[in-house]
C-alpha cells in the first residue's frame, strides 16, 4: 500500500460466475465481463497488480493467463469444472472462498462483482483484513421492482445476501446517481458508504463512422430504415418490444414494409435459452419474417460495423445499471431509443442523444422509433451529440474513479 495518496498496490477482484475472458453476449456473459475487463486492463496500465479470481468453468484454460500487462486471470476450483446454472452457484461460494483464501494473500484491497462475488468477497476481505468494495451490477430488489409479468423473480437468497454485502462492504461503487439512490432505497446504504463509478466505452473500437459509406462497403441498402438491437436474448433485454413496435409501425403505414429492417444481434442466455423461440414465434404471428433479420451474437469489431449501418439503436430494458450498449452506439453517433429507467437516464441524454420511453407499449415505441427514423435532420443532430456525450465516458476515467473509490474504501476500513 502507498501510505501517502492510499492506493492499492495489488488488487484482488473477485468475479466469480463468469470469466473477463469469456466473450461478451454469449451465454451469461455481457457487460459485467466488459466492465471487470476494461477496469483491471487500465488499472494495470497504472501500475496496479491486479488478480482476478473467477470459477474454473474450462478445463483447457490454464490455470493463470495474463490477457494484459498487471493483469492476471486465475482460475478457481469449486464444483465440477464445466458449467452449472445459476441455481446451483450459491452452493458453490463456500468452496470457491476457500481456494480463493491462499490466492489473495498479500493483496491490498478486495473488490467484488455481483452477489455471489460479494458473498466470496466479504469472507476474504475479513481474513485478509483488508478493504472491500463491492460493486451490484444488477439487484434482485431493483429487478423485482421492474420486472415484467412474466419475468422470474429474483429469489429471497439474493436479497439476503446482497443486504449482508451492503451492511459488510467499506464502500460500494454505483454506475450513475440513480443506481446510488436505489443503494439507498432499497438496501439501506449510507451515503458515505457510496461512489459513483460510471463505467466507460472502448472509444478506439467504437467511433463515429459514416452511415452511407459503412452500407456501402457493406452492401447494405442505402435506403432502408435499419432498426438495431444487441444484447442477450432474455426478457429483461425485451428485444420482444421492438418487435411488436415494428409490427405497429408498418400497420400505420404499410409501405414501411419495403424499407424497414430490424435487426436483432444476440445469442439465448441461462434460464431464458428458450426466449428466442419466443421471438421466432412474434415474428410469425407478424409475419415479419422479411422485416426482421436474428443473427447470434458478434465481436466487438463486426458490432462495430453493425452499429454504422444503423438508423437507431434500441435499448427496451426492463432495468439497467448502466447500459453498455447505448454507449457503444452513440460512440459510433448513432441515436439511441431506450426505456427511461435506471442507468439509461445517464447512458442517453433524452432529447438530445435519443429518446426515453416510459414502459413497453409498443405503440410508445413505434412513435419513439418513428419520430427518429422519419426525421433525418433530427436524426444526424442527435447522433453528432450522442458521439460527444459518449466521449466522456472512457475507462480511464473509470479507472481514475476507481481509484478514488478505493483510497475512500482504505479510509473508511482504518477507521472501522
Amino acid at each position: 500500500m502507498q501510505e501517502t495518496d492510499q492506493v492499492p498496490d495489488r488488487v484482488a477482484m473477485i468475479s466469480m460466475h463468469t470469466s473477463p475472458l469469456d466473450t461478451p453476449g454469449v451465454g451469461d456473459a455481457g457487460g459485467l465481463n466488459v466492465y471487470v475487463a476494461e477496469l483491471a486492463r487500465r488499472l494495470g496500465a497504472r501500475g496496479i497488480a491486479v488478480d482476478i479470481l473467477t470459477r474454473r468453468r474450462d478445463p483447457d484454460t490454464p490455470e493463470v493467463t495474463e490477457p494484459t500487462e498487471g493483469v492476471r486471470v486465475l482460475q478457481v476450483p469449486a464444483g465440477p469444472v464445466g458449467p452449472v446454472t445459476k441455481e446451483e452457484l450459491p452452493e458453490l461460494v463456500d468452496e470457491f472462498t476457500a481456494h480463493a483464501a491462499p490466492l489473495v494473500a498479500g493483496t491490498d484491497l478486495v473488490h467484488s462483482h455481483y452477489w455471489l462475488s460479494g458473498l466470496a468477497g466479504l469472507t476474504l476481505a475479513r481474513g485478509a483484513d483488508v478493504p472491500l468494495v463491492h460493486t451490484m451490477h444488477t439487484m434482485a430488489r431493483v429487478k423485482n421492482a421492474h420486472r415484467g409479468a412474466d419475468h422470474l423473480v429474483e429469489p429471497d437468497l439474493r436479497e439476503r445476501g446482497e443486504a449482508e454485502i451492503v451492511r459488510a462492504a467499506d464502500v460500494l461503487t454505483a454506475n450513475t446517481r440513480w443506481e446510488a439512490d436505489e443503494l439507498r432505497t432499497h438496501y439501506a446504504a449510507a451515503d458515505q458508504q457510496i461512489a459513483v463509478l460510471p463505467p466507460g466505452v472502448d472509444l478506439v473500437t467504437f467511433h463515429p463512422c459514416q452511415q452511407e459509406a459503412s452500407r456501402l462497403r457493406h452492401s447494405v441498402d442505402p435506403s432502408a430504415q435499419i432498426v438495431l438491437f444487441v444484447g442477450r436474448l432474455q426478457p429483461l433485454k425485451a428485444p420482444d418490444v421492438l418487435i411488436e413496435a415494428a409490427a405497429e409501425l408498418i400497420k400505420r403505414r404499410p409501405e414501411r414494409r419495403d424499407h424497414l429492417r430490424l435487426i436483432i444481434i444476440g445469442s439465448p442466455s441461462g434460464p431464458d435459452s428458450d426466449f428466442s423461440e419466443t421471438l421466432s414465434e412474434a415474428i410469425r404471428g407478424h409475419d415479419l419474417a422479411d422485416v426482421i433479420i436474428m443473427r447470434p451474437h458478434s465481436p466487438r469489431e463486426e458490432l462495430f460495423r453493425w452499429y454504422c449501418v444503423a438508423d437507431v439503436v434500441g435499448v427496451p430494458s426492463y432495468n439497467e445499471s448502466f447500459g453498455l450498449v447505448a454507449l457503444e452506439a452513440q460512440a459510433c453517433g448513432r441515436p439511441v431509443v431506450a426505456t427511461d429507467v435506471g442507468g439509461l437516464r445517464s447512458a442517453v441524454e433524452d432529447g438530445r442523444t435519443g429518446l426515453l420511453v416510459d414502459g413497453h407499449d409498443p405503440a410508445r415505441w413505434a412513435d419513439a422509433l418513428a419520430a427518429v427514423l422519419d426525421d433525418t435532420g433530427r436524426a444526424v443532430e442527435f447522433g453528432r451529440r450522442a458521439a460527444r456525450h459518449a466521449a466522456r465516458f472512457s475507462w480511464d476515467n473509470s479507472a481514475a474513479a476507481a481509484l478514488d473509490a478505493y483510497a475512500q474504501a482504505v479510509t473508511r476500513h482504518a477507521g472501522r
